[in-house]
């Protein structure tokens, strides 16, 4: 349920500056999810139709990139992928883990349609 509040910030956020930018219409929009985050992007996607309903941001498409996690070993240094949910490390078995990337979550850009544009491959700007 907590992607309905995470949901509301992506459209805030978008709409903000989609306005910054005199937008008409937000056309498409880029979101960064790390897979140990606890997002779930069919809930977030679920949500933007109900939440975007009459804005600017209503029928724009949703894409996600998903960001593997590594992880460093703070024993013996070794950079890693994770198998699975095993975290230790592969190396020498520590438990002394830093994440160094697989939890982000952002909005990357959006495309949106500038007001008064004739020219549609013209009208699209990302911010």
């Amino acid at each position: 349920m907590h992607e309905l509040p995470v949901t509301e910030n992506i459209l805030e956020i978008a709409l903000r500056h989609a306005e910054q930018a005199d937008a008409a219409r937000i056309n498409d929009i880029y979101i960064v999810i790390g897979r140990l985050s606890s997002i779930i992007d069919d809930s977030i996607q679920f949500y933007w139709d109900i939440v975007s309903k009459d804005t600017l941001a209503e029928g724009a498409t949703l894409h996600f990139k998903r960001i593997e996690p590594e992880l460093e070993c703070q024993e013996c240094g070794q950079k890693y992928t994770p198998e699975g949910m095993m975290m230790p490390c592969p190396n020498c078995g520590s438990a002394r883990i830093k994440v160094l990337t697989g939890n982000e979550f952002y909005l990357e850009s959006i495309q949106v349609e500038k007001a008064g544009a004739r020219d549609p491959q013209e009208s699209k700007e990302e911010t």
